[in-house]
């Protein structure tokens, strides 16, 4: 794959990734958060882009309101009908994932931040224990009313088998997916510990992410006004490139592998 990439990159592109390359050999506490464009490679559209979910169907973003879907059962079947055929069920992880994988095999990965709720970064054989899921998960269902979680797939089981709007089996509760909705209260011990090992890197690397989305996005100058390097690999431009020593613009696909390269030994 690196002799395609060098094909792929422009020389301004190729000078960037060198520097990038120099930096995470250098660096020991790696701190990597993620965003939704990592996995748009793995087939997992993202929401806001061109090809976005909201952008192709806007009344999809309700189901992703609290307010909406607990209030209105139409919003919930239909979230359950798109659960069914999520495409994060038979994705696989891309060249990114694996990237970041191989780096916590070279023992200086610090910690794992994801917006994403797809699973693919344990997926790719990150340890689950270091990766911080700040938005939840797709793969468990959760009762709003009393908190009891479950495997996903059995939950999706009662909606094929013809139960439009599942409700918890043990209290009769809403159920959702173990995921933060718009208007819903992150889990505080998770973001904290999201910030606090973003506030220990000595390189920062936030990938596939708009930076648009809060609190999630404050890791990114949390860990620059800490001394660490800020790098930044994305589409397009994001909310946070002024806080970023480079911002590498262009496939996350080829270019996350090649900067990380230079670390992995």
């Amino acid at each position: 794959m690196g002799d395609q990439n060098e094909d792929r990159f422009a020389a301004g592109l190729r000078h960037q990734i060198d520097i990038v390359s120099q930096w995470v050999g250098e660096a020991q506490r790696i701190v990597v958060l993620t965003g939704a464009g990592i996995s748009t490679d793995s087939g997992i559209p993202d929401f806001r882009g061109p090809n976005g979910v909201w952008t192709k169907n806007p009344a999809a973003e309700k189901a992703s309101d609290i307010s909406y879907y607990l209030n209105d059962p139409e919003v919930r079947r239909a979230a359950w009908q798109s659960r069914l055929n999520n495409p994060a069920w038979h994705a696989e992880p891309n060249h990114g994932h694996l990237a970041i994988a191989a780096l916590e095999r070279d023992g200086r990965l610090h910690g794992l931040v994801t917006q994403n709720i797809d699973g693919l970064h344990q997926r790719a054989g990150n340890d689950p224990d270091r990766v911080i899921e700040v938005h939840g998960t797709i793969w468990f269902s959760r009762c709003w009313d009393c908190g009891d979680r479950c495997d996903m797939a059995d939950t999706l089981e009662r909606v094929r088998a013809g139960d439009p709007d599942p409700s918890c089996d043990l209290c009769g509760g809403i159920l959702k997916s173990d995921t933060i909705s718009f208007g819903q209260a992150l889990v505080p011990e998770v973001i904290d510990r999201a910030l606090r090992v973003s506030s220990e890197a000595d390189l920062m690397l936030a990938v596939g992410s708009t930076l648009s989305v809060f609190p999630a996005a404050n890791c990114v100058p949390r860990a620059r006004a800490a001394g660490a390097k800020v790098v930044i690999v994305n589409g397009e431009s994001t909310a946070m490139d002024r806080y970023a020593d480079e911002v590498l613009l262009g496939d996350i696909g080829s270019i996350l592998p090649a900067i990380l390269a230079g670390g992995n030994t």
